[in-house]
């Protein structure tokens, strides 16, 4: 039926990038968790794909690719291309801005993907972890910020 068509697979390679792909996907999981239960537009979807395209595109890049200079680009376009993702997720209403943190993180797990992509696992787990702790934990200093507790005024003296 398809006389030309050589599936000359190396299964070694398929495996490889199955290791990489996974491991990409599994570290977005828990900034994605938590977007999710919080009702996040952007959540257990996005950052998971994400953090899976860019490890893919990056994976891709190194097999195909003869230079440095050429995987360059390929880092280049990712962010770029995740740029415009996280573009999407910031709103304006107003004087008020919304969703600059979700882009943030959105980029921040597109370099999850990228690093794992180059087996720099210590980096892709620490970027993970700052990604979900960034998010899970500084919701409490951000409102200590947004609203500082004033000093009570004193009454005066009777």
């Amino acid at each position: 039926m398809f006389p030309d068509l050589d599936l000359n697979l190396d299964w070694y390679q398929i495996w490889s990038h199955l290791y990489h792909l996974v491991i990409a996907f599994v570290l977005a999981i828990p900034l994605a968790w938590d977007r999710e239960r919080r009702s996040h537009s952007a959540g257990l979807r996005t950052f998971p794909l994400v953090a899976l395209g860019s490890c893919a595109y990056m994976l891709t890049g190194i097999q195909v690719l003869d230079s440095t200079e050429a995987e360059g680009r390929v880092v280049y376009g990712i962010l770029t291309g995740i740029g415009f993702i996280g573009g999407g997720a910031i709103l304006k209403d107003g004087g008020n801005v919304a969703g600059t943190a979700t882009a943030a993180a959105i980029w921040n797990t597109g370099a999850i993907g990228l690093a794992v992509a180059y087996d720099r696992y210590e980096i892709a787990l620490v970027l993970s972890l700052f990604n979900y702790f960034t998010f899970r934990f500084m919701d409490v200093l951000k409102t200590k910020v947004d609203n500082p507790r004033r000093p009570r005024e004193e009454e005066p003296s009777p």
